[in-house]
C-alpha cells in the first residue's frame, strides 16, 4: 500500500531567516529585495502577516502598517541551506525522498509503521526531525502525493487509506495556491470547498479551463500526480553558510557567528544519523579574498561544542588576513555507528574532552606534531610517520588464557652500552644497561635485519634477546657498520 508523507514549511524564506537568526522567531519579520527606495516585501512570517503584511507590498507601506517590523534582505544562500536542512531531517526517517520545492518534501513512508508505530507516529517523527534543524513543519500522510500536500497545508494530519476524497471534501479552496485563471473561475462559480470542486462535471471543466481544469479536479479528489517520483540523493559533503550584514574583524564576534553555523550543521547531521569526519572552513574576506582551512578530526564527532573549540583554536593560531563578510562550514561525513561497551575495560574519553586536549596540543606544537604513529613499509627500526589519530582502532589482544605475556618496551632513542662477547661472538657481559655490570645467563639470536642497501642510508644490525643475572630481560642490537652495541628495549 502506497503511503506518502508531505512535509511543508509555511513562508519558507522567512522560516529560513529565523533559522539563521533564532531571535527573530517572536518578532514580526519581512524579507525585502530591490534597491531603495523601491524595495518590496518578498516574504513575511506569521507575526508580520497578522499586521496585514504580504508579499509584493512596498517596504515603506510594510513599516507603516507595523512600525516594529524587522527587515532582512532576502538571502538565496540562507534559503538553500534551510532547504538542504529540511531534506537532511527527512532523510533520517526515510531514505526515499522527493525534493518538490523549497519547504516542500515528499517522503515515502510505506512500511515504516512496523518500525515507528503507525502513520501518526511517522508524522510526529518527521515533524520532530524538522524542528530539530530549526524549521517548524506541518506533516500530512495520505495514499497519494497530492492528498498528502493538502493534508499538510490544511492541518489534516493523517488520512486513512482510500479516504482521500472524503477527507479533502471540506477543505476550503482558498487553502491552496491556484493560478489566477483557476482562482477567478472558482470564485465566479461560487465553489468554496474541494468537495464542491470534485463534484463538478469533469468534461465541462476540461471544456472551459482545459488541462488546468483537469489538474484542479484531480487535486480536489486527491488523485496522484502522473509525474514519476524523482528521488533525492544526499550530497557527499554537507555545508552550512551564513552571509553577514557587517564586516567582522575580531575573533570573538566571529566565533559567535561560527557557533550558530556549527549548531545548525550538527543538528542536520544528528537528524540524518551522521558524524563529521573532517571540517573545511571558508571565510569570505572584504576585498574579495578568502581564508580556507581544513581540519582533520581526531575522531568522528557531531557535538557542536568540541567542533567549535577546534575551530576557535585554529582561527586563533591562523587568523584570517582581513575582515570577514561570510562564513561557510563544510563537513565530510560518515554514518554514525553505535559501539557497545565491553566489560572489564575502561570507558573511552568523552568526545568533548578528547577534542579539548587535542586542540590544546595543536596550539602548543602545531597540527603536524599531533597524531598517531603509523609504521612504514620497512624493516628498519623506528621507521614510522605521523598519521591521523584514530582512538577507536585499538587492536584486539585476543582472549585471556592466563599465560604471562611479555611486552617489549622500546627505548627511544636506544641507549648505548658496552658488551663483552664470548668465543662465539655471543653477548656474555653487559655494562651500563640497567645498572652495574650484569652477566648474560640466557641468550637467543642473532636476528639480522637490514635495508636500503641500494642507497646511501644503507643499514644492517644484529638483534639479541638476553636474560641478565640481575633478572632483567632485554633486547640488544649491534650495528654491523660501526660495531657499536645498543640497548634497544626492555621486556616488561
Amino acid at each position: 500500500m502506497s503511503r506518502v508523507a508531505c512535509v511543508w514549511v509555511e513562508a519558507f524564506a522567512a522560516a529560513a531567516a529565523e533559522r539563521a537568526e533564532p531571535s527573530l522567531r517572536e518578532r514580526p519579520l519581512a524579507l525585502v529585495t530591490g534597491a531603495a527606495p523601491a524595495t518590496r516585501v518578498v516574504e513575511a512570517n506569521a507575526a508580520a502577516r497578522e499586521h496585514g503584511i504580504r508579499a509584493g507590498i512596498p517596504e515603506a507601506e510594510a513599516v507603516a502598517r507595523c512600525p516594529q517590523l524587522v527587515r532582512r534582505p532576502a538571502s538565496a544562500a540562507c534559503a538553500d541551506a534551510a532547504r538542504r536542512a529540511l531534506l537532511d531531517a527527512c532523510y533520517g526517517v526515510s531514505p526515499r525522498l522527493e525534493d518538490v520545492a523549497p519547504g516542500l518534501v515528499h517522503v515515502d513512508v510505506a512500511g515504516l509503521g512496523r518500525l515507528l508505530g503507525g502513520d501518526a507516529a511517522v508524522a510526529e517523527r518527521l515533524g520532530r526531525a524538522a524542528r530539530a534543524v530549526g524549521l517548524p513543519a506541518r506533516v500530512g500522510v495520505a495514499g497519494t502525493r497530492a492528498a498528502g500536500r493538502i493534508a499538510a497545508r490544511a492541518g489534516l494530519g493523517v488520512i486513512i487509506p482510500d479516504g482521500e476524497a472524503d477527507a479533502l471534501a471540506p477543505v476550503r479552496v482558498a487553502t491552496l495556491d491556484w493560478s489566477d485563471e483557476i482562482a477567478q473561475a472558482l470564485a465566479r462559480w461560487g465553489v468554496a470547498t474541494l468537495g464542491e470542486l470534485a463534484r463538478l462535471p469533469r468534461a465541462a471543466l476540461a471544456a472551459r479551463l482545459g488541462s488546468m481544469g483537469l489538474v484542479a479536479h484531480d487535486l480536489a479528489r486527491g488523485v496522484d500526480d502522473p509525474a514519476p517520483w524523482t528521488s533525492w540523493a544526499p550530497p557527499p559533503f554537507w555545508e552550512e553558510a551564513q552571509e553577514l550584514d557587517w564586516e567582522i574583524d575580531a575573533l570573538g564576534p566571529l566565533v559567535t557567528v561560527l557557533g550558530r553555523v556549527v549548531e545548525r550543521l550538527t543538528a542536520r547531521l544528528s537528524a540524518a544519523y551522521l558524524v563529521a569526519d573532517a571540517l573545511e572552513l571558508r571565510l569570505a574576506l572584504a576585498g574579495g579574498g578568502h581564508h580556507a582551512r581544513t581540519l582533520a578530526l581526531a575522531c568522528p564527532m557531531v557535538a557542536p561544542r568540541p567542533l567549535l573549540t577546534l575551530l576557535e583554536h585554529d582561527l586563533g593560531a591562523r587568523p584570517p588576513q582581513g575582515a570577514v563578510t561570510a562564513v561557510a562550514l563544510q563537513a565530510n561525513v560518515i554514518p554514525c555507528r553505535a559501539v557497545a561497551g565491553e566489560l572489564g575495560r575502561a570507558a573511552p574519553p568523552a568526545q568533548r574532552d578528547l577534542a579539548t586536549v587535542l586542540a590544546r596540543l595543536v596550539t602548543l606544537v602545531g597540527a603536524d606534531g599531533v597524531g598517531a604513529v603509523a609504521l612504514t613499509d620497512s624493516h628498519r627500526p623506528d621507521a614510522f610517520v605521523p598519521a591521523r589519530f584514530e582512538p577507536n582502532l585499538v587492536p584486539e589482544t585476543g582472549r585471556d588464557t592466563g599465560d604471562a605475556v611479555l611486552a617489549l618496551r622500546r627505548l627511544r632513542p636506544p641507549r648505548r652500552v658496552s658488551v663483552a662477547t664470548d668465543g662465539e661472538r655471543r653477548p656474555a657481559v653487559v655494562c651500563g644497561a640497567l645498572g652495574p655490570e650484569a652477566r648474560v645467563i640466557g641468550c637467543a639470536g642473532p636476528w639480522r635485519v637490514s635495508g636500503e642497501w641500494w642507497d646511501a642510508g644503507a643499514w644492517a644490525r644484529d638483534e639479541w634477546d638476553v636474560a641478565l643475572s640481575d633478572g632483567a630481560v632485554c633486547r640488544l642490537a649491534r650495528e654491523l657498520r660501526s660495531g657499536e652495541w645498543y640497548l634497544d628495549g626492555v621486556y616488561d
